[in-house]
């Protein structure tokens, strides 16, 4: 008996599976758009510069743990959305108008904690995110035109502007998740660690060797390892990629118990891992250390395997 065949001729599937592939493509291929490259340094350079302060670490998202341009964007996109639903109901123009004006207003926040993001990005994440941000631009142009047409009583125009708006809106938000989910910007670059490594305690060298003072790195297995012996004996040691983009913590400078990514310069408390300022913002996997009999340093990740 012949099995079924699965049809594999043109039709409405393989059309949209075409269009989809091509999309991906098509992002992809910004990630190695070098001709922006002139753009993306003073940009990145006038957006380090603004006076913000330890705001800066809240528009990171330090505070709540992960990044927090993807809730603040929440607003004005729900906000868009359901004006685009009320453009369809008679009578509704007065509230589709309103909603756009908060969408309007919480654009900003939402816009500023972006870009603050997008400055400490390696370059194929800047490239994407910078087309990402233009079109967010363009949707903010788009939607401020069409309150401003309402405003004068010009509805139909101003319900026009604001469907153009979404389409743009919807499109730079599929670019923003390929930036999030397929080039990993924003995601935790330490959250494999405990996957990595075999459950229970393990050596990992001589006490003795290890310098006073300086942080060295150690290999455990696949994950490279931050050490750090203080002069009273203690050893704090934490996962060395530093979760944000996977800098090299131990390159980094250690001071008043912390140590500096040497990459974006995200600090860590050497004591707990926690993050104390950003752009990191999940902890460092923190290793518990203890000396056998022989002077092995030995350590052990809580959570492993």
């Amino acid at each position: 008996m012949k099995s079924a065949a699965t049809p594999t001729g043109p039709g409405r599937g393989s059309l949209l599976h075409g269009a989809l592939a091509a999309s991906v493509k098509a992002f992809d291929a910004l990630g190695e758009w070098g001709r922006i490259d002139p753009l993306i340094k003073p940009v990145q350079s006038a957006v380090r510069a603004l006076p913000l302060g330890r705001a800066r670490d809240a528009l990171h998202g330090l505070d709540v743990g992960h990044p927090l341009h993807p809730f603040l964007v929440q607003v004005p996109i729900g906000a868009w959305m359901s004006a685009a639903v009320l453009d369809a109901v008679p009578g509704s123009a007065r509230q589709s108008r309103a909603l756009i004006g908060v969408g309007l207003l919480a654009a900003g926040p939402a816009a500023l904690a972006g870009w603050v993001d997008w400055a400490e990005q390696h370059e194929q994440q800047m490239r994407t995110g910078l087309v990402h941000a233009t079109g967010n631009v363009v949707a903010v142009w788009l939607y401020a035109s069409s309150w401003v047409a309402r405003g004068r009583g010009r509805t139909g125009r101003g319900r026009a502007l604001a469907y153009a708006g979404l389409a743009v809106v919807g499109a730079s938000g599929a670019l923003g998740g390929h930036l999030a989910y397929r080039q990993g910007a924003g995601a935790n670059k330490a959250e494999p660690v405990p996957h990595l490594l075999e459950p229970g305690w393990q050596p990992l060298g001589a006490l003795g060797d290890l310098p006073v003072g300086e942080p060295v790195r150690r290999q455990l297995g696949e994950v490279p390892l931050l050490v750090f012996r203080h002069a009273d004996g203690r050893v704090d040691v934490l996962a060395d990629r530093c979760s944000h983009q996977s800098g090299p913590l131990s390159d980094g400078t250690v001071r008043d118990g912390c140590v500096e990514c040497p990459w974006h310069g995200s600090v860590f408390r050497l004591a707990d891992g926690e993050p104390v300022s950003g752009p990191a913002t999940a902890p460092q996997p923190r290793f518990e250390t203890r000396t056998g009999a022989d002077g092995t340093l030995e350590v052990c990740l809580p959570g492993a395997g």
